[in-house]
């Protein structure tokens, strides 16, 4: 059975340091490999992992619908086909799969760029099965995912086992957590388990904080600390997963996942 894990949090909570450092773990605890799947447009959950990006699958959808366009234009036999016969669900399928980045440990796929103005109803509906289709090759899936939650259902129909919305040592970080809380009921996808993590807090919780985090029902997981190392690492753009196992963020992000996983 594939373990989804989804992070979520409004913009410079460090939602992508902590999937390095749960991606760290999963390489750490166990031997098979994992999907990395970046789905904020901003894509740089690649450098974290210290790996190139190429291609993105928003840019296989505007291609595509691009081809679609230009055969439509061109009067071709079959109205939104693809050059050479190609189905356009076979189309995807072949990208998608091509765009997959292999690592040693983990595979990395990035959604990319969000949908334009044209239709994408049915593209979206075969990119959905595919990507349900290759997640279930792997025992694990990491999905660090934009500020919002909307998207998620667009992206897997597969359950969400574990969420973790990350927040920074901000009322306005927490107040963000608590609506994406709540967003998360509107989604056509089942979350089992709902986290709360504080993220880069320099000493301990004030109090206004804690009796907001207290009132937002979800559990409390814990506190990752503010750390220099990570800065220097984030500075020079070397990967986050090469911090080394006494990191005191990756020390923090394990014993989180020692509870919610068991590994």
């Amino acid at each position: 059975m594939t373990i989804t894990i989804a992070l979520a949090g409004k913009g410079g909570t460090g939602k992508t340091t902590v999937s390095a450092m749960i991606i760290k773990y999963l390489i750490k605890k166990q031997s098979a490999p994992i999907l990395a799947i970046d789905a904020d447009p901003s894509a740089n959950l690649n450098m974290v992992l210290g790996v190139d990006l190429d291609t993105t699958v928003g840019g296989i959808r505007e291609d595509m619908l691009k081809q679609v366009q230009n055969s439509v234009t061109a009067g071709g036999a079959a109205r939104g086909s693809l050059a050479g016969g190609m189905s356009k669900r076979d189309y995807l399928d072949y990208e998608i799969h091509s765009s997959l980045i292999e690592a040693a440990r983990f595979d990395l796929i990035a959604m990319g760029r969000s949908e334009g103005p044209g239709c994408y109803c049915a593209v979206n509906h075969n990119m959905r099965d595919i990507l349900d289709t290759l997640s279930e090759n792997y025992p694990f899936v990491v999905m660090d995912n934009e500020a919002g939650m909307e998207h998620l259902s667009r992206r897997t129909t597969q359950d969400v086992h574990h969420l973790f919305v990350v927040s920074d040592p901000t009322m306005r970080g927490i107040v963000a957590a608590e609506r994406i809380v709540a967003l998360k009921d509107e989604l056509n996808i089942n979350v089992e388990n709902t986290y709360l993590i504080l993220n880069r807090l320099p000493g301990e919780i004030p109090p206004p904080l804690q009796e907001k985090i207290d009132s937002i029902d979800v559990p409390f997981l814990g506190i990752i600390p503010m750390d220099e190392e990570v800065m220097k690492y984030d500075f020079s753009g070397t990967p986050l997963v090469e911090l080394g196992d006494d990191s005191l963020v990756y020390q923090a992000v394990e014993k989180m996942m020692d509870q919610t996983l068991g590994l």
